[in-house]
């Protein structure tokens, strides 16, 4: 069955929602879903979903919402990382891609914040990373002794010869709907990608994969990325589908 690594059944668009989504999972081929935090509160809501629903969920800041990031707020995710169901940290990093981003300084302070609470809690981390590969590089770099847990790099958007470079880090990679879009031209990308550190996730609500492209997104579209990863690789459907399964268990440890 498939996992989807990264998905925001917290957010408000899917909310109300979950009962019925996670209800559909075993008719979609789904074992279950790792609901990603974007910030304090969506963490909270996110780990109250895991444990309602026995699914799981990560908790963090992304960067929009880096000015959020305090003393208090990494105690209070350390609170809420004694969930069985909490798995890692995330979605977290760095995104330079808007001119209203928050200051870089600000970004980097907090990915560097999140990654040492990674360590105390002996999590892996998952990554937000957009137009800001070669920082968040160096990054991992001067902070490698605070990642031994295990390090995904969600819905992956660079080349691949940047792969190669985070191959360096031992990373993991999760891909998902925009790999179906027409001008997504990201074939050479997902072969790249070590078959044994590759993830496949939905990120819903949002990049909803062809033919669903513009409409609000779903767990159950995973099965669409899981086909186009069969034509690319070469590979059979269900091994596509247990090979990735076992890589999601096998970097977020805590997964039964």
């Amino acid at each position: 069955m498939i996992i989807d690594s990264h998905a925001h059944l917290n957010d408000e668009t899917l909310y109300s929602r979950v009962e019925e989504i996670v209800g559909g999972f075993k008719a979609n081929n789904i074992a279950s879903c790792i609901v990603a935090g974007f910030n304090y509160l969506s963490s909270s809501l996110g780990v109250e979903i895991a444990e309602k629903y026995n699914q799981y969920a990560l908790i963090g800041t992304h960067p929009e919402d880096v000015d959020e990031i305090s003393r208090d707020v990494l105690d209070k995710y350390k609170e809420l990382a004694k969930s069985e169901k909490v798995v890692g940290v995330g979605e977290i990093g760095l995104d330079y891609h808007y001119d209203d981003m928050k200051p870089k300084e600000m970004q980097i302070d907090a990915f560097k914040k999140q990654i040492i609470l990674s360590h105390e809690l002996a999590l892996p981390v998952a990554l937000h990373v957009r137009d800001a590969y070669g920082d968040c590089i160096d990054i991992l770099s001067e902070m490698k002794d605070y990642l031994s847990n295990g390090i995904l790099l969600h819905c992956y958007s660079s080349s691949a010869e940047m792969v190669e470079r985070f191959n360096f880090f031992d990373c993991y990679y999760a891909l998902g709907g925009a790999i179906t879009f027409k001008n997504a031209k990201k074939e050479d990308v997902i072969k790249a990608i070590p078959k044994d550190r590759l993830l496949v996730e939905t990120d819903c609500p949002y990049l909803a994969p062809t033919p669903h492209r513009g409409e609000v997104n779903e767990p159950k579209y995973i099965n669409l990325v899981i086909d186009k990863l069969t034509t690319v690789l070469n590979m059979e459907r269900d091994e596509v589908i247990e090979n990735t399964f076992n890589n999601t268990r096998r970097l977020f440890k805590k997964i039964k």
